[in-house]
């Protein structure tokens, strides 16, 4: 595939733990990038995601998967080091991180408490299911604290985005050693569909250039997954007999 295409990846979970993984980290990325809170749309956008955020953290034992994880990655990576030609310093490197991460995260307070106490939020998220339900004349409190300065909303925006960064810093560990676990192979599809399968996988991830206008719709779980390839003009837009694209089973 030529490089200088531009291209698409897209990701599909292979289970339920992955699956949460990456929600968190979509919240997250959405929270974090949000900043400054100068508006109401900003700032709704940033409640709605922090929002998500709480209702996938509260849905399982969050902390406790990725402690664990991080333990096996860590047992992984010394079965590495005894690889020939291994690369210590980079092993090491690796290593030193998750267990960094592991510390910071198995003595940080409870996941997403400090914004569940938190006064304006929990007003918020009472009003986020209601369609236009977040108005001045709905939220009053809200419409004071956007009227308050900025470094007084910049200085409650950095407590909410600390008390998240050690499980930031962890699953954004695990994601990227996960996503940098396998490369991408250069296969085709045949008439639109695509199967295989995947055993041991976590996630399951596509490139595509993004001048075809064609994303998959994936089907999968654990051991097999199938993908049809879909185009975004569902009336006109053709699919190849062969789509040549790039995927990579992490």
């Amino acid at each position: 595939m030529n490089e200088a295409c531009q291209s698409v990846v897209f990701e599909h979970p292979l289970n339920e733990r992955t699956r949460s993984w990456l929600r968190i980290e979509t919240s997250l990325q959405q929270m974090h990038t949000l900043a400054p809170l100068d508006s109401l749309p900003a700032s709704l956008a940033f409640f709605r995601a922090a929002a998500e955020f709480i209702e996938v953290t509260d849905r399982g034992e969050v902390r406790s998967e990725i402690l664990k994880e991080l333990e096996k990655q860590q047992k992984k990576l010394l079965k590495w080091a005894e690889a020939p030609n291994a690369d210590q310093a980079l092993i090491q490197g690796f290593s030193d991180d998750l267990k960094q991460q592991s510390v910071a995260l198995s003595t940080a307070p409870r996941i997403a408490q400090h914004l569940k106490d938190d006064k304006i939020i929990a007003i918020v998220r009472q009003r986020l299911s209601i369609p236009g339900g977040c108005c001045g004349f709905d939220l009053p409190y809200l419409h004071l604290w956007l009227n308050l300065s900025q470094d007084v909303r910049d200085n409650t925006l950095a407590g909410w985005l600390e008390g998240l960064q050690p499980l930031k810093n962890a699953l954004g560990s695990l994601l990227t050693m996960l996503r940098r676990s396998a490369h991408f192979s250069a296969v085709e599809s045949h008439n639109g569909f695509y199967q295989d399968n995947a055993e041991g996988a976590d996630l399951l991830r596509l490139r595509l250039p993004v001048d075809y206008l064609i994303y998959p719709q994936v089907s999968g779980h654990k051991s097999r997954f199938a993908i049809r390839f879909l185009h975004t003009d569902s009336e006109h837009g053709i699919i190849p007999v062969k789509l040549p694209f790039e995927i990579a089973c992490c």
